[in-house]
């Protein structure tokens, strides 16, 4: 078989890239309108509802069934073993076409489906937690001076700016609003641009950005 060529490589990494990003529109489509679904229906549960011993409104099942955690698959006894797959074996039937990963709370041995059920409830203890978090943070301004800005080729083949701490070496992101087709769109390709802010604390052009980037650029490629 003949090897392929850089510019068939280029292509089919191009269609990768492509058909990646659609799946990632339809994810996210999904899961909104799962979100929205929620919303309507009134499926999280409130706290008191959680305390209250209240079953998940997505798929019926206890919360909390007490039963504690499950130990490692080396530990379980025998018949252990068999009620572990069992459980696995119900689980996987009930959400065969999900996609949605699973959860469950500790001390709990209840499986709970990552798009049928909601999360449960944050407790005042882990909302005051985070809130204290939330204030240890540095201020705006200090945060701004680890920003980056990259420009992300969406789907629709626009370029959208992305704003992101300094210290990620690629953008997670898989869909973002693009402001031009109003309508949330698949990232096919990113590229890093440079520091997001000025100085001053005010937001870079990305043209300036890009003039700069041009410029160190061209200044390293000329020998001294």
């Amino acid at each position: 078989m003949a090897k392929l060529t850089e510019e068939q490589k280029r292509q089919r990494a191009a269609k990768r890239a492509l058909r990646s990003a659609l799946d990632a529109e339809a994810d996210d489509r999904r899961r909104r309108e799962q979100d929205e679904r929620w919303k309507r229906e009134g499926t999280r549960l409130s706290w008191a509802d959680y305390v209250a011993g209240k079953p998940c409104r997505g798929c019926g099942e206890p919360m909390q069934d007490g039963l504690g955690d499950w130990y490692p698959l080396m530990k379980l006894s025998e018949s252990e073993k068999r009620e572990y797959e069992e459980a696995d074996r119900r689980f996987r039937e009930r959400h065969a076409d999900c996609r949605g990963g699973r959860w469950s709370i500790s001390g709990s041995r209840g499986t709970h489906c990552g798009f049928c059920c909601p999360p449960p409830p944050m407790s005042p203890k882990q909302l005051e937690k985070l809130a204290r978090l939330l204030a240890s943070w540095p201020s705006r301004e200090e945060r701004k001076k680890a920003l980056d800005t990259w420009d992300l080729t969406l789907r629709c083949d626009h370029v959208v700016p992305h704003i992101q701490h300094r210290e990620h070496s690629h953008v997670s992101a898989r869909v973002v609003d693009c402001p031009e087709c109003g309508e949330c769109r698949g990232v096919v390709s990113s590229e890093r641009v440079g520091p997001a802010y000025r100085d001053d604390g005010t937001i870079r052009e990305r043209a300036a950005a890009d003039r700069e980037r041009l410029t160190g650029n061209t200044s390293a490629a000329v020998p001294s």
